[in-house]
């Protein structure tokens, strides 16, 4: 018999063991463990933190560039550099181009929304503590994100209301999945 062959009949004697009860003990059947607790709505209501482009899920709060600025410098510079430049984290701020050969996809040059910001930061960073900003600390260094890339001023404020509002420079450079296509752009025709 190959070994092809035997890992086969070694699955099969397996799952028969299983569908025929066989893999009871003596003391009864085996029962799953009870893992976790059933999610209630407080539990759900934490893990929802969804932010989305026109503001929706963005929580009460607020912040300045120049607040997030020691937050940014104790929390993020170690992985994204002083000034955003880079690092082990990668590069937050520039404007480089986009039709670069190896382009530099940082906020102030791709990201389409300022909201994303905000949701990304509250998720997953700082990366050795996720989550562990609070909401104002996350309005601060996201303002201090856009501060770095030239978008807000130091003393504007950051709320649910003015961060939706902002215009990010390549907001257009994106085409949603409901958009229409510019007349420029052809497209491959239906089969």
């Amino acid at each position: 018999m190959c070994m092809h062959e035997a890992c086969r009949v070694r699955l099969a004697a397996l799952l028969g063991a299983l569908l025929c009860g066989c893999g009871a003990s003596a003391a009864g059947p085996v029962v799953a463990p009870q893992l976790g607790r059933p999610a209630g709505a407080e539990l759900s209501a934490g893990w929802n933190l969804s932010v989305y482009p026109d503001g929706r899920g963005l929580p009460a709060g607020g912040a300045t560039a120049a607040q997030g600025q020691p937050i940014y410098r104790t929390r993020c510079a170690k992985c994204h550099g002083a000034d955003g430049e880079g690092g082990s984290g990668g590069t937050l701020a520039g404007r480089g181009s986009l039709t670069d050969l190896d382009p530099d996809q940082t906020v102030g040059n791709y990201w389409p929304y300022a909201t994303t910001l905000f949701d990304y930061t509250r998720r997953a960073m700082p990366m050795d503590a996720p989550a562990s900003l609070s909401d104002d600390d996350v309005y601060a260094v996201s303002a201090y994100v856009l501060y770095m890339n030239g978008i807000i001023g130091l003393d504007e404020r950051l709320d649910a209301e003015s961060l939706p509002r902002i215009r990010m420079p390549n907001r257009d450079g994106f085409i949603g999945v409901d958009a229409q296509l510019p007349a420029s752009v052809k497209t491959q025709p239906k089969r």
